[in-house]
């Protein structure tokens, strides 16, 4: 199914393995890499949290204890984002502390979200409500998108609602 929650949640995060790996590269453009990480971070992170993290806290078969530790996840990564966001530019010592911050944190996110949380939609969504997630995942993506989400401004106001 092409709109599958648990698939674009996926290839979202193949995409930000893809940016962090050009954001450690000498070659490139690593502030363009950057903005569309944080743009697509951010975006992904308040997607789930607004259109399919409720769903699945409400389904008895996910652990709401996971889905909850998804978002102090998110929050953390983007306190992460933010330090790197604010650091300066590619290539001083701040910037390559604050990327490995950034990627320490999302590294880890991923890999626990994946085994939990979208194990468990996988195996207890059916199909057509994991396509219904998938469309209402986007529309709120693509909303933040428009909104500049990827802004230093933006991501310090979400930081500092966070904390």
């Amino acid at each position: 199914m092409p709109n599958d929650v648990v698939e674009l949640i996926l290839a979202d995060h193949r995409r930000f393995e893809d940016l962090l790996r050009e954001l450690r590269s000498s070659e490139g453009d690593r502030e363009k890499a950057l903005g569309e990480l944080s743009e697509l971070l951010v975006a992904h992170a308040e997607a789930e949290e607004s259109d399919v993290y409720p769903v699945l806290r409400r389904s008895s078969q996910v652990d709401s204890e996971e889905v909850e530790h998804g978002a102090e996840e998110h929050a953390e990564g983007h306190a992460a984002l933010l330090g790197l966001l604010e650091a300066g530019g590619p290539g001083t010592p701040e910037w390559d502390r604050k990327l490995e911050e950034l990627s320490e944190s999302l590294t880890h996110h991923l890999d626990e979200e994946e085994r939990t949380i979208l194990n468990d939609a996988r195996a207890t969504l059916d199909e057509a409500r994991r396509g219904e997630l998938g469309e209402a995942f986007l529309r709120a993506r693509r909303a933040r998108i428009e909104e500049g989400c990827g802004s230093v401004e933006y991501v310090r106001a979400l930081v500092e609602r966070q904390s």
